[in-house]
């Protein structure tokens, strides 16, 4: 299993028209083979920075989803992210 996570800053203007955007993109993942968990969320305190969170089961799988990637206006209104990749070996209970 594979943890992608961590955050986006676009323009606190233009979240919530990029988060509406997204809507498509997000229901994609989820519908996607192997993908676990998929989402974009606002930050509640910071008005620029969304939440990147995705756990899939395979990086094959991952980057099968990606082949597709962002579209191209997506990927202009990001200002700055830091999303990193998670290898898991295992997974517990709390």
């Amino acid at each position: 299993m594979l943890i992608i996570a961590g955050s986006l800053q676009v323009e606190p203007a233009a979240r919530e028209a990029y988060l509406s955007g997204c809507e498509q993109v997000i229901a994609q993942a989820r519908g996607a083979a192997g993908c676990l968990d998929f989402l974009l969320a606002a930050d509640p305190l910071e008005p620029g920075r969304i939440h990147v969170y995705e756990r899939w089961e395979s990086p094959e799988q991952l980057a099968a989803f990606r082949s597709s990637g962002p579209s191209d206006a997506q990927e202009a209104a990001i200002i700055d992210a830091d999303v990193r990749r998670y290898l898991i070996a295992g997974v517990e209970a709390p």
